[in-house]
């Protein structure tokens, strides 16, 4: 008796805490929060033309219908530092609203940006740094790196979507979730984890993990070995690493979110009103990111509520998520036993 009472206290406060999940969600739709980018280009919504970058643009009205919908490649997802997007400044507020289109070239000078590419791919942009969009769809992106670094992180790669970045006169496909670092003023391709092709004028060759080519137009392509864990400590690799450890978090709290309140629509990119920014959904199950941090499906709990899951290893043993600052029983994956292997391994929050 005294188990069950303890049991039924237990739930109480899980609803409670669902329903001030909502209650916020509905006061940020109203009050328009810090990060909050108002309405996100989607497919088949109006959008504002050239020059409107950090502008409100046609779409969903509110948070929770912004939630249930997917982001576009190309969708800036985090800024920091100096940047800009075809000459106009990024700031907070675009996040989620900017959206690079062909031919438009993101700048920084002593910042970093994140933009979203296929689902399951993120481009990171280094400091003083030019990245142009060729083109971007839902199967098929191509960038070019015209100046400084550049860092893939695919934690998924949708089987026939292409995924190419050209630089210095050769264009890379890359073949497999991996971790993929880019230099086109060292003229280097390197391969922390994956697999890609390297194609150009002299011909092609293919980098698995811990290989390198440096570009020449004069010189054939010659795969060479790189010390792998000598990445770790450079600013670029750094701060993915922040990031990606992020995006799990905003991956784990709202795949809890939507197994518990509903708005599934599949694999894709999805709102978090708590993180500001779009997180990663993958189809079914877990996965891995090149990084070791763990991205769940809703499906992963079986449509299972807040309540019925807690305490019975589907929240593992981390440290609670962060939603709005207030602890309300969700735990990230981020944390203990749920941070693999991946590219670095280790474990614990920042």
């Amino acid at each position: 008796m005294q188990g069950q009472w303890k049991r039924g206290w237990q739930t109480l406060a899980v609803l409670c805490a669902t329903a001030g999940v909502g209650l916020a969600q509905t006061n940020m739709a109203a009050q328009g929060p810090m990060g909050n980018p108002g309405a996100a280009n989607y497919p088949g919504t109006a959008q504002a033309g050239p020059g409107s970058v950090g502008t409100a643009q046609a779409g969903p009205a509110s948070i929770d219908s912004r939630s249930g919908r997917m982001a576009v490649p190309g969708t800036v997802n985090y800024v920091e530092g100096h940047a800009m997007l075809d000459g106009q400044p990024l700031w907070a507020r675009s996040v989620g609203v900017a959206v690079a289109g062909p031919n438009q070239v993101i700048r920084t000078s002593d910042g970093y940006v994140e933009v979203l590419l296929t689902p399951g791919a993120f481009l990171r942009i280094g400091h003083n740094s030019e990245v142009r969009f060729v083109s971007a769809g839902l199967t098929r992106v191509d960038i070019q790196v015209d100046r400084g670094s550049a860092m893939i992180e695919a934690a998924e790669l949708v089987k026939g979507s292409d995924l190419e970045v050209a630089m210095n006169g050769a264009t890379t496909r890359i073949e497999h979730k991996g971790l993929y670092a880019f230099d086109a003023d060292q003229h280097s391709v390197r391969v922390l984890d994956g697999k890609a092709e390297v194609t150009e004028n002299t011909g092609e060759i293919t980098l698995k993990k811990g290989d390198a080519v440096f570009l020449a137009s004069d010189q054939p392509l010659k795969k060479r070995d790189f010390a792998v864990k000598s990445a770790a400590s450079e600013p670029l690799y750094v701060w993915s690493k922040v990031r990606s450890q992020d995006e799990s978090e905003a991956n784990a709290n709202l795949a809890n979110t939507i197994a518990a309140r509903g708005g599934w629509y599949g694999a894709g990119w999805y709102w978090n009103p708590f993180w500001a920014d779009y997180a990663f959904l993958p189809g079914a199950g877990f996965l891995y990111s090149p990084f070791g941090w763990g991205y769940y499906s809703p499906g992963f709990y079986g449509g299972l509520g807040y309540g019925y899951g807690y305490g019975r290893g589907y929240y593992g043993h981390g440290v609670y998520g962060r939603v709005g600052g207030v602890g309300t029983g969700v735990r990230s994956f981020s944390g203990g036993s749920f941070h693999g292997g991946g590219f670095h391994g280790g474990g614990g929050r920042r």
